[in-house]
């Protein structure tokens, strides 16, 4: 795990090599925490190009692994991010044909790979997670490479005469050849998602590299950009060629799969451990760790102090069943606000998960007991685990029942009394026959009434601010979300809720939080649910092993209850959650009122000032709990406080 940087400019600009090795210098300290073990700058001056990397020793701790890299040809320069677990048995390919490696690291090996047979069938034969720059001397072109799922991130800009890329953004302002500008769409769309979807990022100009894809940069051309691995043609592919047999047999076909992807990301030369929820996702791969029998497992948890929040009683029934060494933190109130002044830095874009307060709490006290952390991230889109998909799939189905002008007018009628006057006529009946805000649950009933198809009720679903009320007169882009398409080749409801939250869900938020809060510690996070192998078996699954019965992620149970007893991971679902709303009303109130300040939020156009401050206010009186909005806003203004 590290972090890369790098520039490719005109050649005749005449840049001297001082000036490039200063601008160099400047991009690897401010990546400095992603790989504190080891720095490298390569420089050619003649072709103006520079590759930086820093570097977190996981594999091969000695010089042999340090980068960047040249090829034993002399021709290929690389710098890697992440880990490849294939890299043993395309190792032994090479060495059949007389070739000495100088040491272990993978980086060697995909470097060979690369040199010997092409970077697109190197690509195809790679399992793990990766963000790779090679630099073809003889051609004078740069290649970039991203994951199959987009676990490491890599971005890009191409400003004039100039290319840079880097691993966070932090690095490419560095460059003094790029000003950085907001993009006012980018805000639009963030306020929809509460992260940037891909290819967008905050700024104009500069784009995250999507899953699966390789960037050329040839001398003198424009970018080209082409799929190694494309994650629409995989879900179609699945859901066109089921797999057939019975429960045992899949059952016995996940497993195996499971237990090969684990027992991969347990290779390194350093302590290993694993995140542990005590979810169905965290527990199946702590106990598949455990049952590898490469030594004691140790496990990490959190707890928080309020109990609607705790998971950690769970993880540790878990952790004791399975005898790992698990070491336990319960965060106080405190400790988990001293996170939030940090957030601006380590996310370097608005980004407005409030689980990243806890994923940051949970891998900086994991790094100080071990240096690599596997994660039970992907569960959930791969075997149906989001309570929305059968939330939406129930709703539409009775919806649907009634006409569309009906349902409309019906909403119409409801919502022409203010939320503030539902509540108050609320107010005449006994406590128990409502439920808390009850004006707040009618208009969002109302809204969803209003909608015509089911599409629009799952982009309801994943939407926080409607972008049309909160950033008026900026045209949000439309991506995939609103691909027409999509329908046409996913016709069942439950497929195309799993292939969005695929592409866009899994690596512009769930992934994007795992990797910068372990990297600002230091911590390498895998994710071998992820593995591309299980993705691609996941889509040839039938719904009647996903969800049976109303029970999500049925097969994937099935394999952990071979492991843990039923009764110990049999409840209902928690996530990652924070006692935000509670935090925004006490302690962290004063901030919240400084970045959300008339004076403050009229600095820029992009907010309708008065509807900020209105759900502020009903925040504050407890008439609404809207901490997941609010939050999206604090996040943008506390990032463009550090930023902008």
């Amino acid at each position: 795990m590290c972090g890369i940087a790098g520039f490719v400019a005109d050649p005749g600009n005449r840049t001297s090599v001082d000036q490039l090795r200063s601008i160099a210098r400047a991009m690897d300290f401010s990546l400095e925490h992603r790989g504190p073990d080891d720095c490298g700058i390569w420089i050619d001056a003649d072709a103006g190009v520079t590759l930086v990397h820093r570097r977190l020793s996981i594999v091969d701790l000695s010089p042999a692994g340090h980068q960047p890299m040249h090829s034993s040809d002399g021709r290929f320069v690389i710098i890697y991010n992440g880990e490849v677990y294939s890299h043993l048995s395309i190792r032994a390919e090479i060495e059949a044909t007389g070739h000495r490696f100088q040491g272990h690291s993978d980086t060697e090996v995909i470097l060979e790979s690369f040199a010997r047979y092409g970077i697109r069938e190197t690509a195809d034969r790679l399992i793990g997670m990766f963000a790779i720059a090679i630099w073809d001397k003889q051609k004078r072109s740069l290649t970039l490479l991203r994951d199959r799922l987009g676990i490491k991130p890599l971005y890009w800009a191409k400003i004039g005469g100039l290319f840079t890329f880097g691993s966070e953004l932090k690095a490419l302002r560095q460059h003094p050849g790029w000003t950085p500008r907001i993009k006012p769409e980018a805000v639009a769309s963030f306020m929809r998602h509460n992260y940037i979807p891909a290819p967008h990022t905050i700024y104009q100009d500069v784009y995250k590299l999507e899953p699966g894809t390789v960037l050329t940069l040839d001398f003198g051309r424009e970018p080209q950009l082409e799929k190694f691995w494309d994650a629409r043609r995989v879900a179609l592919d699945g859901t066109r060629n089921p797999l057939v047999g019975d429960d045992a047999l899949l059952i016995d076909q996940l497993e195996a799969l499971l237990v090969d992807a684990v027992g991969k990301r347990m290779m390194a030369d350093v302590p290993l451990g694993a995140f542990l929820s005590g979810g169905i996702d965290s527990s199946t791969v702590a106990a598949l760790m455990k049952a590898a029998n490469a030594g004691p497992v140790r496990t990490f948890s959190i707890g928080f102090e309020q109990a609607a929040f705790n998971e950690a009683p769970h993880a540790a029934a878990i952790a004791r069943h399975l005898g790992t060494d698990h070491t336990e933190l319960t965060v106080t109130s405190r400790e988990a606000l001293e996170v939030i002044p940090k957030l601006a830095e380590i996310f370097d874009e608005p980004f407005a998960d409030s689980s990243q307060i806890p994923t940051y709490l949970v891998s900086a006290m994991t790094r100080k007991h071990v240096t690599v952390a596997l994660s039970g991230d992907g569960g959930d889109e791969l075997f149906s685990g989001y309570n929305r998909y059968q939330l939406t799939r129930r709703s539409w189905r009775t919806l649907s029942l009634a006409p569309a002008l009906a349902r409309k007018a019906f909403a119409a009628g409801l919502t022409s009394l203010s939320a503030e006057r539902w509540n108050a006529i609320f107010k005449n009946f006994p406590d128990d026959c409502y439920p808390q805000l009850p004006g707040d649950k009618i208009y969002k009933f109302a809204r969803v009434l209003g909608l015509n198809n089911a599409d629009e009720l799952y982009r309801r679903l994943v939407s926080h601010w409607d972008p049309g009320d909160i950033t008026p007169g900026i045209a949000e882009p439309h991506g995939v979300l609103w691909d027409e398409t999509v329908q046409t080749d996913f016709p069942d409801l439950l497929d195309r809720m799993q292939f969005l939250d695929m592409v866009t869900y899994l690596p512009d938020d769930i992934l994007t939080k795992v990797d910068r809060a372990s990297m600002a510690v230091a911590l390498e996070a895998r994710v071998p649910l992820l593995d591309h192998r299980i993705v691609e078996m996941a889509w040839r699954l039938p719904h009647s092993v996903k969800i049976r019965r109303g029970v999500s992620k049925w097969l994937l149970r099935q394999v952990l209850y071979r492991h843990v007893p039923k009764d110990l991971v049999e409840r209902p679902k928690m996530g990652f959650a924070v006692p935000l709303g509670e935090w925004l009303r006490g302690p962290l109130r004063q901030w919240a009122e400084n970045l959300l300040s008339e004076k403050r939020l009229g600095e820029t156009d992009f907010f309708e000032v008065a509807i900020v401050r209105r759900h502020w206010d009903q925040h504050l009186s407890g008439k609404h709990n809207w901490q997941y909005l609010l939050w999206d806003v604090l996040m943008f203004e506390a990032w463009r406080e550090r930023w902008g």
